[in-house]
């Protein structure tokens, strides 16, 4: 395992106004993956006052290597009613116009969450009585690749979509055991089939032992199934029991990438060490939409 990190991944110190949002979070009670996960940009999204809401609550019902996140093992869980309220309140609270939510994958549900997500959403939009130009991305699990769960998602309103690929093909049965690439690719032509005007959304990260030819094979796989945006970013184990980090990839690579995407197709890319699916997702999609 690589243990020291390089220079560029060095992490931002909290200041005030990160101190101020985590405040706001928990108070709100709300579940954010930057914590979740370890997000290495956390103070420096919590300072510019960004934050992705993680629903559904804190524990997941799958074991990916690569992630933080708790996992279940099969106790039983359930589900905040309240949750969309309190993340629409805290969102004004931030003064919010572009609203990232994700979730925890929960199997052990009906619809998957579905249904949740939809209210979120629901919520979110009665907000825009009062600011009219919020937002809204969503980071949305496979649902088992159930269209008809997908649906109640989409039939919401979001404006940008996403479901992270994370690794290559051959990587699948190590990183993400109890996932199927194809479903996953499926997820995002479904999107752009049902609705769209919705933006499809996905994400790689690099370290985990793939090759340059997998990665860029990866990205005609997403652009063959309408993917419209993708972001890249470096791999860091959250613990010593992890997937352990195979390789730290050099700047001038995530640039390599990045050319390589756009001239594939995809309508904004962010492609740097320490980017991740939702960091300056606003960016990426004003990006899109101005392009």
């Amino acid at each position: 395992m690589i243990a020291r990190l390089p220079y560029w991944l060095r992490q931002e110190i909290p200041d005030a106004r990160a101190l101020a949002t985590r405040e706001i979070l928990a108070r709100a009670g709300l579940n954010t993956v930057c914590v979740s996960a370890k997000c290495p940009n956390i103070n420096g999204c919590f300072g510019r006052k960004k934050a992705t809401f993680m629903i559904l609550g804190d524990t997941c019902t799958r074991d990916c290597a690569f992630c933080n996140v708790k996992k279940s093992r099969g106790s039983p869980l359930g589900i905040d009613t309240y949750e969309p309220d309190r993340i629409s309140k805290a969102s004004r609270e931030m003064g919010l116009d572009y609203v990232v939510v994700t979730s925890v994958t929960r199997d052990d549900l009906a619809d998957a969450g579905a249904g949740q997500f939809a209210r979120v959403v629901d919520s979110l939009h009665e907000a825009r009585e009062a600011n009219e130009n919020i937002r809204i991305e969503l980071l949305i699990p496979d649902f088992q690749g159930r269209q008809e769960r997908l649906r109640v998602v989409l039939d919401s309103g979001p404006d940008v979509v996403g479901h992270n690929l994370e690794t290559v093909r051959r990587l699948y049965p190590h990183i993400r055991r109890q996932a199927d690439y194809n479903i996953s690719l499926e997820v995002l032509r479904t999107v752009k089939k049902l609705k769209p005007r919705i933006i499809a959304k996905s994400s790689l990260m690099l370290g985990l032992g793939e090759t340059h030819d997998e990665v860029v094979s990866t990205m005609h796989d997403l652009r063959e199934h309408e993917c419209d945006c993708l972001t890249l970013g470096q791999y860091l184990a959250p613990t010593g029991g992890h997937y352990p980090v195979k390789e730290f990839i050099e700047p001038a690579a995530f640039n390599h990438y990045e050319i390589l995407a756009r001239e594939m197709g995809f309508k904004s890319v962010l492609s740097a060490p320490r980017v991740r699916s939702s960091y300056r997702a606003e960016e990426v999609y004003r990006e899109l939409i101005h392009a």
